[in-house]
């Protein structure tokens, strides 16, 4: 069982930055490939970037390329969501997901725990 808790929302001008933090329990956080999802209002919930949990590859979404940047400090059980240049339509509620695979999926069936998620809200 792994539990996760996401920090680090909020509100932001577009243009800001913002740094979204997952904490997760446990001892083998490293065995986990980590992910953050995304979901707008009456979107499905999508995958904005993940990081392996065994080389440390590493997704972007094509709509974040260039802006996000998803980190994992194995010794704190922390990966972290670094958001650039934001913009309105980067709104949504994010939220950390957890999986078994040692590479990256895409779709959410492959996450077997997820965080509560955290609001992110980008004016324009």
């Amino acid at each position: 069982q792994v539990l996760l808790v996401e920090s680090g929302g909020g509100s932001v001008q577009a243009g800001g930055s913002l740094r979204l933090s997952c904490a997760a329990s446990g001892r083998t956080f490293s065995s986990y490939t980590m992910g953050w999802f995304r979901q707008a209002p009456g979107k499905e919930r999508e995958l904005v970037a993940a990081i392996s949990r065994s080389n440390g590859n590493t997704y972007y979404a094509d709509s974040v390329k260039g802006r996000f940047t998803i980190s994992r400090d194995n010794a704190k059980n922390t990966v972290y969501l670094q958001m650039n240049s934001l913009k309105p339509e980067d709104t949504a509620v994010y939220y950390c997901a957890a999986g078994s695979s040692r590479v990256i999926f895409t779709t959410q069936g492959a996450y077997d725990y997820w965080g509560q998620g955290t609001q992110v809200t980008v004016s324009s």
